[in-house]
């Protein structure tokens, strides 16, 4: 797979399987897990560890961005443009806000010698309960 090399990554049986996952249809968000399950339904043969291993791979070259939405939980986005997300925690899933409903203003100096690489935000939101939509 071209990207693959262009990437400076070898087109491993493995490697090409799961970016035809992620990069096949639409952009969209992943974690490890839900990208083994969708491995192992298609039936590719991978094991966890190694779908790890390569998403952190493709996220070093550039070719996915890394959410951390808690210390348990880790999406990668294969949309790497500078954008945020809302992480709704009832169904575990994110989602993109879309750019022109956020401003980040006041950001501080970075320390001497560094630079701000990027900013990410991860808005928390969860479906209304009935109890609340009827008041």
């Amino acid at each position: 797979m071209a990207v693959l090399r262009m990437a400076g990554l070898r087109p491993t049986r493995q490697r090409i399987a799961l970016a035809k996952l992620l990069f096949g249809e639409k952009q969209r968000h992943a974690s490890a897990e839900q990208l083994h399950l969708e491995a192992e339904d298609t039936g590719v043969s991978v094991s966890l560890a190694t779908v790890y291993n390569t998403l952190h791979q493709f996220r070093k070259a550039g070719l996915l961005r890394e959410i951390s939405v808690d210390g348990t939980r880790t999406y990668f986005d294969t949309d790497t443009s500078n954008h945020h997300h809302f992480y709704v925690e009832d169904e575990e899933r994110v989602i993109d806000i879309p750019s022109n409903q956020l401003d980040v203003i006041g950001l501080p100096n970075a320390p001497k010698g560094m630079e701000i690489s990027h900013v990410d935000i991860v808005v928390r939101v969860r479906r209304l309960s009935n109890s609340k939509h009827s008041r």
